[in-house]
């Protein structure tokens, strides 16, 4: 009894930031593409209940206070950068249209540091690899431990990812191929915001709003969507966790 007047209590205030975030990322009820059976968008009852009773979610309010949409259909891992680095207050360069206040933005993420590993022109052509994705994190003040689905066992993968959601001031991008999840179709880039236990599944804020909703992924699916070859560096997909240097 105690349990269920405490959810209660808990779900005004974390439903109105759901709807919140929606507001803030694009329409309330976007057309998105239709979900196979096996994924929950979070802007349903089960999707709210899976992070109302979440014990890993600490990192879903400041991503989804940074959330972004991304720019092109390439710049899945350019709209999850920018996400990481203000959410842990990196110092941003300036920007044309906000005056005397910084913040990153899909236009100001990319500089004279990353074009030296991967260009500009070739990230708008075919986006990222996962561990392309790691060195542009690093070329700012940040630690980002990149781990292929190769190198790595189911039960670690969620160990270390559960970990990482449970502490602040870190976070975790993940790169899977949308096709092993039931979805359209390719190589994606995108955060986890947390982690349900009961169901043991993962939620995604996919930067594609566009074209899906947050989703939660069973954490075997999602592992092996991760478990797929990327054609470019003919290396397994995987994740990437991050941190301050």
């Amino acid at each position: 009894m105690h349990r269920l007047k405490f959810l209660k209590a808990l779900r005004l205030p974390l439903g109105a930031g759901i709807i919140g975030f929606s507001f803030a990322t694009g329409k309330l009820l976007p057309q998105t593409l239709p979900l196979s059976q096996d994924l929950i968008n979070l802007n349903s009852q089960d999707g709210e209940t899976l992070l109302i009773e979440s014990i890993a979610r600490r990192d879903y309010f400041p991503l989804s206070i940074h959330f972004e949409t991304q720019d092109n259909l390439a710049y899945c891992g350019v709209a999850s950068m920018v996400m990481v680095l203000n959410a842990l207050s990196i110092p941003a360069p300036p920007t044309a249209n906000f005056g005397e206040y910084h913040i990153f933005t899909q236009d100001n993420v990319l500089n004279e540091q990353t074009e030296k590993i991967l260009p500009v022109a070739v990230i708008a052509r075919q986006g990222m690899t996962l561990n392309e994705l790691g060195q542009l994190l690093e070329t700012y003040p940040l630690n980002a431990e990149v781990y292929h689905a190769s190198e790595v066992t189911l039960e670690e993968f969620r160990q270390m990812v559960v970990e990482n959601l449970q502490d602040p001031n870190n976070f975790v991008l993940v790169n899977y191929l949308r096709k092993t999840m039931g979805q359209e179709r390719g190589g994606h880039i995108s955060p986890i915001a947390a982690y349900n236990q009961q169901d043991d599944r993962f939620l995604i804020l996919d930067v594609s709003r566009y074209k899906y909703p947050p989703i939660w992924v069973k954490a075997e699916e999602l592992w092996q969507a991760m478990a797929t070859v990327d054609s470019t560096s003919e290396k397994t997909r995987g994740y990437v966790l991050i941190n301050r240097r």
